[in-house]
């Protein structure tokens, strides 16, 4: 079975602030861009939305994917085992993204998942590129509704 490289990228104009992500997929000579914007977000919610939209892209279970990130909070969530203890502990103590995290573990279990943490912004073509997708999606029109950010019951005003 070929193996799946995936770069990935989140963006905020304003943390929070429209955003948006951008995900390349690459098998042998195929090449899938995905991207797609928000009216209020955060970075860090994009950033995960980068990969959760790869994973979701796939058709086929139990592929490896080599999956590229400049962002330190989601490749060190994966790898230091932060999401492990906040799903252990149903991310107490106001630990952020609960929707979207529980949405990347429930995909990453149906794959063998390797993180790789890349220099944003540096001369990764790739990264770059996802960079690209991700501002632009942010500066689109009509961007659609984080749900899970602007129907936060904690950032609701009653």
């Amino acid at each position: 079975m070929q193996d799946i490289i995936m770069y990935t990228d989140g963006s905020s104009r304003g943390n929070p602030g429209p955003g948006g992500y951008g995900t390349i997929l690459m098998a042998g000579q195929k090449t899938k861009e995905l991207s797609h914007g928000f009216r209020k977000t955060t970075n860090n919610r994009m950033e995960l939305m980068a990969v959760i939209a790869g994973l979701e892209a796939m058709k086929k279970t139990g592929l490896n994917i080599t999956i590229y990130s400049d962002s330190q909070y989601v490749v060190k969530a994966v790898k230091e085992g932060w999401l492990n203890k906040w799903l252990a502990t149903n991310f107490a103590k106001g630990k952020k993204n609960k929707d979207l995290w529980v949405k990347f573990y429930n995909l990453s279990t149906k794959h063998h998942l390797k993180f790789v943490w890349v220099k944003g912004h540096a001369d990764n073509p790739y990264n770059n590129r996802c960079d690209e997708l991700a501002t632009s999606a942010a500066d689109g029109k009509n961007l659609d509704i984080d749900e899970g950010y602007e129907m936060d019951p904690e950032r609701l005003i009653l």
